[in-house]
């Protein structure tokens, strides 16, 4: 949701602030502000809009200033605007705050603060919280590190914040719970810089802590101690930064959106290099090894994911039902806790996330973790919440992902997936070795298909054009593709604004037929491979109601073509793993249409990156 960036040190904080915020902005974009401490005074600069028009604000204002923090929002309580931006000051301006997260009883503790006198400027419960540290601080007579721990304790939501302290110059304080935090070790003494995620700290250091549940970092005369907020000390552990710079930049890209989709071929190599040899037929995943006699005996898994990865954990249905014989169940993590489901100490859950702060999803962790099942993560942030509260897991190495809309992620995530329902099924003795070496054989093969795929990109510009102004799409798949129709229709409608759904092929005469006109484009996926004659009874059926069809074939298959309205060609693989492939013209689809129309790729109106607040 929204991005906290903080530095102190001997540096001038603005400029670090401010490009950090940029790097952010993915995280929210509805409004931005800064909080600068300089010579005794807090100024204070903030305005609804992007991180452009905070700039504009703050341009000719004074910005010297060695310890300074930023905003960049993605509104849950308040509308977008000036006063409910970011940074809230407290009731004597002593204190200033950034926040993301919800405070859940913010009304009942600010109905508590009225009534003690206090009077709020902005209709966020971030500003009651900055209430209520002063409050807990002047009642008490205590040390604002003190009060920050006790108000911590009163407030039931998640949070990660940072506070400003105009009368102490020389420190910072940070604490998070539910929300992600990463504080960066500068290379100078006294030099700390705080962020949502790493992306504005790479430039400046690789030595970070992640901040857990429920602790509290501060910054005082140069030195950094952490405590929890029970007041117990604890020893942060340092951990090297494995991403860089040129991976979080446009890199000569237009938008982050078509450079990850490009990023593919080498994102999908990254998620399973190293990890299977179809020559020996082995698996080198120690996540895998170390929870062997659990895999083989397992009666059940559970997949878990939101949005995007939620239609990664579909592929994998299909994949561990055709390869282990385990049966699956799929669960979109926003409704797992919340209608008691069943589970079991012998169930496996697989949770799945790009950020890996997913807030749905660690609730449900947390439900399945109760229950006595073992919990496997697949996410794509080193050090976020989800591996660390897993049992084990597996990273999937796509590197930073910067547009709103998931696209490299997606394919990692499946290509993860594809690699431990064959893992599994070798250990259960559930596939052929025959049929084993050859998926591993044709899945090494991927990136180079993926690399084939995208040279569809032209075929896709001129498709884009003739249907940039189309008010609805329906999206048909069947089998693997399925969840990729999903998939389809999901990012298009995220970054183009306009009308789509995605059916199994089979459902569109149970009710999205009457739906079918002259005006109307369908996208069905048809690779050669799959139910193959069925699909193409379906285009007859579209067909004979004046639909427009826009066909995902293999290349060389001519029934489907000539029968297609428009088609667009990608490489043949097993069925099991052309999801990797069909699904990346549909990407390309999106993002041109999306351009076309005029929309932010990158930042599409009320979605934010990282979901961390339910």
């Amino acid at each position: 949701m929204c991005g906290i960036v903080a530095y102190i040190g001997s540096r001038q904080a603005y400029p670090i602030v401010i490009k950090g915020l940029k790097r952010l902005e993915y995280r929210g974009y509805d409004s931005a502000g800064v909080a600068l401490v300089h010579d005794g005074e807090m100024n204070l600069y903030k305005t609804k809009g992007k991180v452009v028009d905070l700039e504009n604000v703050v341009l000719g204002n004074d910005t010297n200033s060695h310890l300074g923090m930023g905003h960049t929002r993605w509104a849950t309580h308040g509308e977008p605007n000036d006063e409910n931006a970011h940074p809230h000051l407290s009731q004597s301006g002593n204190l200033a705050v950034i926040h993301n997260g919800i405070i859940e009883n913010y009304a009942t503790i600010k109905e508590a603060l009225i009534n003690r006198g206090h009077h709020f400027l902005s209709d966020t419960d971030t500003e009651v919280l900055i209430h209520l540290i002063e409050d807990i601080q002047d009642h008490e007579k205590i040390s604002i590190d003190e009060a920050v721990r006790l108000a911590l304790n009163q407030v039931v939501g998640a949070y990660a914040i940072v506070i400003l302290v105009k009368n102490e110059p020389a420190k910072l304080i940070a604490a998070r719970k539910g929300s992600p935090l990463v504080v960066g070790i500068g290379e100078e003494k006294g030099e700390y810089f705080m962020a949502s995620d790493a992306s504005p700290i790479v430039e400046y250091t690789k030595n970070v802590i992640y901040l857990n549940d429920g602790e509290i970092a501060i910054v005082k005369d140069g030195e950094l101690s952490v405590k929890t907020i029970d007041n117990v000390t604890k020893t942060p552990f340092i951990q090297k930064l494995e991403i860089n710079l040129e991976e979080i930049e446009k890199g000569g890209y237009p938008h982050f959106m078509i450079k990850e989709i490009y990023e593919q071929p080498k994102s999908i190599l990254d998620s399973i290099r190293g990890r299977l040899d179809s020559t020996s037929g082995r698996f080198a995943m120690k996540s895998i090894h170390e929870y062997e006699d659990k895999l083989r005996n397992v009666k059940r898994l559970i997949l878990i994911g939101c949005g995007t990865s939620w239609h990664a954990a579909l592929v994998g249905e299909y994949l561990f039902e055709e390869f282990t014989r385990i049966p699956v169940e799929v669960e979109y993590a926003s409704e797992f806790r919340y209608r008691n489901p069943v589970i079991y100490p012998d169930d496996l859950v697989i949770a799945i996330s790009q950020s890996g702060e997913t807030a749905d999803t660690l609730a449900a962790i947390e439900l399945a973790k109760e229950k006595g099942a073992t919990v496997f993560g697949v996410c794509n942030v080193v050090g976020s919440s989800i591996p660390r509260m897993s049992h084990a897991g597996a990273y999937t190495h796509a590197g930073p992902e910067i547009g709103v809309a998931s696209t490299k992620a997606f394919t990692a995530q499946v290509s993860v997936l594809t690699l431990l329902s064959l893992a599994v099924a070798q250990i259960r003795g559930t596939i052929s070795k025959d049929r084993l070496h050859l998926l591993m054989a044709e899945l090494e093969n991927i990136p180079h298909l993926v690399e084939r795929a995208l040279k569809t990109n032209d075929k896709v510009m001129e498709i884009a054009q003739l249907f940039k102004d189309s008010k609805n799409f329906l999206y048909l798949g069947r089998g693997f593709n399925f969840p990729v129709a999903l998939e389809g229709a999901l990012k298009l409608k995220e970054i183009s604004y306009i009308h789509a759904e995605g059916y199994p092929a089979a459902e569109m005469k149970h009710g999205p037929i009457a739906l079918i006109d002259e005006e109307m484009p369908v996208v069905v996926i048809a690779p050669k491979r799959g139910i193959y004659e069925k699909v193409m009874s379906n285009i007859q059926e579209v067909k004979a109601r004046k639909g427009k069809i826009i066909a995902i074939v293999t290349e060389g298959d001519e029934k489907i073509k000539e029968m297609a309205d428009h088609y667009i060609e990608v490489p043949d693989c097993d069925e099991a793993l052309s999801p990797l492939v069909t699904t990346i013209p549909l990407q390309l689809l999106s993002y041109h249409i999306a351009v076309l129309r005029g929309c932010n790729v990158d930042q599409p109106r009320n979605l934010a990156k990282s979901v961390t607040v339910e």
